[in-house]
């Protein structure tokens, strides 16, 4: 076909146009990462002689990082965000749990958030994931999962996902003959939204290595509410259904982001300990991210396990010693073996470090006048404790 001069022009702008589009459109997530996930320190994050030297014989565990939801990597260094494999490496981090994001919705706050928008959806178009998860949140969940395991398969023995306390004490076992440790990982479900109302999506997840998920993430679900809902009510009857089948199949049980009321619920009907895998107290950093001293009792009365959060909304503060300040209160206040480290990394948050400085917690906590002995409970000595009993 021939078309005149004046339209082979506007043609040819069009389609220069439509390019640089697509090529800002594909560059999104990137750029989205390198903002959202910042980190306010520089490395290397050095520390003093002795922390150094304890940090090196900790067994550390992090119970949440965001890290699957963005373009990136896992097994090489990245110049951007807070977790890949290296960095882990270099923070001497022996578990990290991956929890997959799957919904956000626009205008993100912590007050109250309505569940009929989702910004996930065009990153993960922009990113390339397959086209069944552009309408699924499930499938995103699970295409995650399919990430975190090739990365595993892919890292010569490096990143050893575990589904069972038996695996997971088998890693410990071989571990000591290694001489680089293996970096355990962990599944879990940022929200149980992913179970798209349908309870026996429940058995999908655990198929595809899921053993942790939170009840809600910044909105309601079909479960109950979440702490940054509308509503903010208590367990749905489908709620209530699912902590059941999550008990019977031992997965864990987060409370993060869940409502006072289904926090209450949840506790009053549990027969396994939960945990809370990134928060902030509110004794240290008010706001409704955070939790009173009064489920700090409930959660540690039940045998659960506090995660503190390493971003200003939880501790309000930018340095190691505001987390410090978070772990030294819950650690008073229901004992040492009830507190874990839960860092949100690259969960849209600015962090004084990546994964290669949580040494500076280790530093901070010394520094706070912790024994050595708590130190290593803390940083990740709890976590396997609670593992090795709760995991299936």
């Amino acid at each position: 076909m021939h078309l005149p001069s004046p339209f082979r022009i506007g043609l040819h702008v069009l389609l220069a146009v439509l390019a640089i589009g697509l090529a800002v459109f594909l560059a999104l997530p990137r750029l989205v990462d390198a903002r959202l996930n910042a980190v306010s320190g520089r490395p290397p994050f050095t520390v003093s002689p002795a922390a150094q030297s304890l940090q090196q014989g900790l067994w550390i565990a992090d119970l949440h990082a965001d890290t699957l939801l963005w373009p990136r990597d896992l097994l090489r260094t990245n110049d951007r965000g807070h977790v890949d494999l290296p960095r882990l490496q270099q923070g001497h981090v022996g578990l990290q749990v991956f929890s997959t994001v799957t919904k956000t919705p626009r205008g993100l706050n912590f007050q109250s958030n309505r569940a009929d928008s989702d910004t996930i959806t065009p990153l993960v178009m922009a990113e390339g994931w397959p086209v069944r998860t552009w309408g699924s949140l499930l499938e995103r969940a699970l295409y995650q999962s399919r990430q975190l395991h090739e990365a595993a398969a892919d890292s010569q023995g490096a990143l050893r996902i575990v589904s069972s306390r038996a695996e997971l004490s088998a890693l410990l076992q071989a571990s000591a003959a290694l001489p680089q440790r293996p970096t355990a990982a962990l599944l879990s479900a940022e929200g149980l939204h992913v179970l798209e109302g349908r309870l026996e999506n429940l058995d999908k997840l655990y198929q595809a290595g899921f053993r942790m998920a939170g009840i809600t993430h910044f909105f309601d679900n079909e479960l109950g509410g979440s702490a940054h809902g509308v509503a903010q009510a208590g367990l749905t009857p489908f709620g209530r259904a699912v902590v059941r089948g999550m008990e019977e199949r031992h997965m864990l049980i987060d409370l993060a982001h869940a409502s006072p009321a289904v926090i209450a619920d949840v506790l009053a009907m549990a027969r396994r300990p939960v945990l809370v895998s990134h928060t902030g107290v509110q004794a240290t950093c008010p706001g409704p991210r955070n939790l009173s001293d009064a489920q700090l009792r409930a959660i540690a009365a039940g045998g659960g396990l506090i995660g503190i959060a390493y971003f200003p909304g939880a501790v309000c503060g930018t340095d190691a010693s505001a987390i410090v300040r978070a772990i030294a209160h819950v650690a008073g206040l229901v004992g040492v073996n009830h507190v874990a480290l839960g860092s949100d990394f690259d969960g849209a948050v600015q962090a004084p470090f990546d994964a290669s400085g949580i040494g500076l917690i280790t530093q901070g906590l010394m520094d706070a006048g912790f024994a050595e002995a708590d130190i290593t409970a803390i940083m990740g000595g709890n976590v396997q404790r609670f593992l090795l009993a709760q995991l299936p």
